[in-house]
Parts: C-alpha cells; sequence; structure tokens
C-alpha cells in the first residue's frame, strides 16, 4: 500500500516543527512505514524536501521546491507531483482547507480519497466570522463538496458525524468516527515535583477563552503556566498584568517536552468556546493530569464530570469555582488522575487508532 497525505492549506513540515507538533504529527505514519506502508507527504513548504530528507527516512517529502505563490503551487499540485500521486493507492487529507486539491488529484489520477477532518471547518468559520459571513458560506461549500464526493470520511467525534450526516444524508453509510490519537508510552505520569499550580497549553485566540481564565484566577495565588502563541499574546500578557496575576508564558513548546510541564502540574485547564478533539487534552489525560474543561461542543465529549475530569461553564466564575474545588481536593485530583488515565490508554493510544485507519484504509482499498 501507498498512502499519499495532503497538507493542510498552506502548512509545510517546517510550520509544524516550529510550532512544536512535528513528532506528534508524523507519529501515525512512522507507524504506517513500520507495517511496511509507503508514505508520502505533499506539503506546501519550500525547503521540506531538503530540511526534512534524512529526519524522516522513506517518507517521500513532495513540496513546493520550484518556490512558486502558493496560489499558483496549489494550482499545480496534481501536475507538480503527478509521477508520484499516480503511483499511490489511497490519498488522504490532513484537514478540510486543502482537501479540494486533494480531491482533485484523486479524481484526475482516478484514487481513492480519505477525507480525514479533525474538527468541522464550515462549523469553526461559522463561530469566527458569523454563520452568514462570506467566509463560513465558502467554507460550508467547500467542506459539502469535499464530503460529497470523497470515497470516505473521517472524523473525530460522534458529534462531527452527526453534523455531517444531518446535512448529507447520503454520507452516512461512508461517515466513520476515529479519535486523534496519543503516544502513551511517551505521554505518561512520571513521579516529579509539582511546580506548576495551573497549566493552559494551545493557541493564544479567542476560541480558547483564555480572557476569562485569567479574570477567574484574579485573586487566587496560583502559579500558572500558559503555553502557546498567537494573535492575542500581547494583550493577554497586559491584562494578566493588570489583574496582578502570576503567570509564566512560554512561547511554542517541542511536542516532546510537554511532558513534563504536564507531570509538573497539578491541574490542567482547557476552558475553550469550543473544539474539534483536542489533543492536549487526551495527552494531558494520558499524564493522569487531573483535568478542567468546559462544557462546550468537542470537550465534553472526551471527559465525564468527576470520573475523569471536572466540566465547568465558560464564563469567569464557573472556571474559578471548578479551580478551586480541584485544587482543594488531593482525593478528587487523585481520582480524575487515575481515570483518565486509564480511559486514554483504552480510547486514544496510538496503536489503538493506527489499528482502526489501517483497517478502514484496506476497506476503501478493497472497494474501490
Amino acid at each position: 500500500m501507498h498512502l499519499t497525505l495532503f497538507f493542510t492549506y498552506k502548512a509545510s513540515l517546517e510550520r509544524w516543527q516550529n510550532i512544536g507538533m512535528l513528532e506528534r504529527e508524523v507519529a501515525l505514519y512512522k507507524n504506517y512505514q513500520a507495517k511496511g506502508i509507503d508514505v508520502s507527504f505533499v506539503t506546501y513548504g519550500k525547503n521540506d524536501h531538503l530540511l526534512f530528507k534524512d529526519r524522516l527516512p522513506g517518507i517521500d517529502i513532495l513540496c513546493n521546491e520550484k518556490r512558486l505563490s502558493t496560489k499558483l503551487y496549489t494550482a499545480l499540485i496534481p501536475l507538480l507531483h503527478a509521477r508520484k500521486l499516480r503511483d499511490t493507492d489511497i490519498i488522504k487529507t490532513n484537514q478540510t482547507p486543502g482537501g479540494l486539491v486533494a480531491l482533485r488529484s484523486a479524481s484526475l489520477f482516478k484514487k481513492p480519497l480519505l477525507a480525514r477532518s479533525g474538527y468541522l471547518h464550515s462549523e469553526f468559520t461559522a463561530n469566527r466570522y458569523g454563520k452568514n459571513s462570506r467566509q463560513a458560506i465558502k467554507a460550508l461549500n467547500e467542506e459539502t463538496r469535499l464530503y460529497t464526493l470523497a470515497s470516505r470520511i473521517e472524523i473525530t467525534t460522534p458529534a462531527m458525524r452527526q453534523s455531517i450526516v444531518s446535512r448529507l444524508p447520503d454520507a452516512e453509510h461512508k461517515t466513520t468516527v476515529i479519535p486523534n490519537y496519543v503516544d502513551t508510552k511517551i505521554f505518561t505520569p512520571r513521579k516529579t515535583q509539582c511546580d506548576i499550580d495551573l497549566l493552559f497549553i494551545g493557541r493564544l485566540i479567542l476560541q480558547k477563552n483564555i480572557f476569562a481564565l485569567l479574570e477567574a484566577l484574579e485573586g487566587l495565588d496560583f502559579r500558572t503556566v500558559i503555553i502557546g502563541s498567537g494573535p492575542l499574546e500581547q494583550k493577554l500578557k497586559v491584562k494578566a498584568n493588570d489583574l496582578g496575576i502570576d503567570v509564566t508564558w512560554k512561547s511554542n513548546v517541542p511536542n516532546h517536552d510537554l511532558p513534563d510541564y504536564l507531570n509538573r502540574s497539578k491541574i490542567f485547564i482547557l476552558p475553550s468556546l469550543y473544539e474539534g478533539h483536542p489533543k492536549t487534552l487526551i495527552e494531558a489525560m494520558a499524564c493522569g493530569v487531573p483535568i478542567i474543561g468546559a462544557d462546550s461542543p468537542g470537550i465534553r465529549e472526551i471527559i465525564s464530570d468527576g470520573e475523569t475530569a471536572c466540566l465547568c461553564g465558560t464564563e469567569p466564575e464557573s472556571i474559578r469555582r471548578a479551580i478551586k474545588k480541584l485544587a482543594a481536593s488531593e482525593p478528587l485530583r487523585n481520582t480524575l488522575s487515575q481515570n483518565s488515565r486509564k480511559f486514554v490508554t483504552a480510547n486514544y493510544s496510538i496503536e489503538n487508532i493506527f489499528e482502526r485507519e489501517h483497517q478502514l484504509l484496506q476497506e476503501i482499498l478493497s472497494e474501490d
């Protein structure tokens, strides 16, 4: 089998490395290689082949080596990489943005297409710009075309599947739920000193609801670490300073360093307004860190209040109550820690997810 992964529009291996997610994202495909499956990456980077050919031996990196404009490169991808695409057995998307060029390539070379989406791009765009915005309508139209014409659809939560089927009833038979994965051998509990009271990891954008988190922390004596970068970074730092909150800010940390931060933390919090199937959340659970998660789409589908985590609202006062409750109860933290680790190991280990997706790929090829 030869699997070709189309990266998200504008994404590259170099960008994955710069934001600390390279190891996490390529882990699944190293598992494919270990099973004797050939893997190719179609990326938007101009230096990806040069920079990563030795770090990712055996993976064929097809990138924008001619240094064309992104628009022109996107249009020419099926022609520039025609020889490799002609030889592949199946094409897969990493996310919906960029999916139409994968669809065009699959159609041109008569290959089956697995449209994989970790989140619903149409819903995220509607949340950001408004349901009737030009951006949301465009995202919905592109998503509809991709899902309608794809051989199979792979999404990460039952709620996403329900949303797709409600819009596209004919897609029900070809839509499969396969969650995100975590390497439970790397993300595992370790005995270490807990010198971080509260940890957040994620992009510094409105979706993550960090302003509400900062307001919830006002007046509390917590050593808080926020890992991530984004357009709101400076405004958030000013807000924290104005509120007198002790926050240590870390820019993007390599994924392989996150287990250290997670194991040093008494509590991990994700107060987002909405998510897809958040990888940082399941990585924290795999490390056995007691979790506080907002009762919002994409989070409440993963955690169970009082069993694997504490659910809270998205407003500051609710977040504050959850923090104080969990911080005050060591028995509760211990219970959540043990339960969340067991849950993730049973449901989201990379070995488990690899087997499920590998079976799906085999089904697609047998149907083609």
